[in-house]
C-alpha cells in the first residue's frame, strides 16, 4: 500500500496555523490574554526602539493582516492591564509584561517541542522556504488589493 503526503496549499496552511494558534490561545487564556495582545506585547518587547501606540498597531496589523480596531483594542488592553506603560509618546513593556511573555514561552515550550521536535531539519528548512515565499507573494497580492480598493474609494469621493 502506498500513501502519499498531502500537498501543501492554503487550506493545509490554515489548518496548521489554527491548530498551533489553538495551543497558544489555550495557554494565553490561563493568563487572561488574547492572541492579539500577545502579538502586540511581543512587538513592544522585540522592537529595537521604543514604539508609539500607532507603531504597535501597525506592527500587529502587519503580523496578522487584521483591522486597526482590533489591533488598537489589544494595545489599549495591554495599557489597561499595565503590561505596557507610557513613556512620553512611546509605550514600553513593563516588568509584568515581560513576565507574561516569559511565562507563556515557558508554558508553550514543552508543547512546541512535542509538536516540532522530531520533524527532520531538512523538512523544516524546506517548509520554511515555501512559507516565506507564500508569505511574500500573499503580502504582495494583499497590497495590490488594498491599493485598488483605496483607488476606488478615492475615485468615488
Amino acid at each position: 500500500m502506498t500513501t502519499t503526503s498531502p500537498v501543501a496549499d492554503s487550506r493545509m496552511l490554515g489548518l496548521a496555523h489554527y491548530a498551533a494558534r489553538g495551543l497558544l490561545e489555550h495557554v494565553l487564556a490561563r493568563h487572561d490574554a488574547t492572541f492579539l495582545e500577545q502579538i502586540a506585547l511581543r512587538a513592544a518587547v522585540t522592537a529595537g526602539v521604543p514604539q508609539t501606540p500607532e507603531d504597535l498597531v501597525a506592527r500587529v496589523r502587519a503580523a496578522v493582516k487584521g483591522d486597526p480596531a482590533g489591533a488598537r483594542a489589544a494595545v489599549d488592553a495591554l495599557r489597561a492591564r499595565e503590561l505596557l506603560a507610557a513613556d512620553g509618546p512611546h509605550l514600553l513593556p513593563t516588568d509584568a509584561g515581560r513576565s507574561l511573555l516569559a511565562a507563556v514561552a515557558a508554558e508553550t515550550a514543552p508543547v512546541s517541542a512535542r509538536v516540532w521536535g522530531d520533524v527532520p531539519a531538512e523538512d523544516l528548512a524546506a517548509a520554511g522556504r515555501v512559507l516565506a515565499l507564500v508569505t511574500e507573494r500573499a503580502d504582495r497580492e494583499l497590497a495590490a488589493l488594498e491599493s485598488a480598493a483605496a483607488r476606488r474609494t478615492s475615485a468615488e469621493s
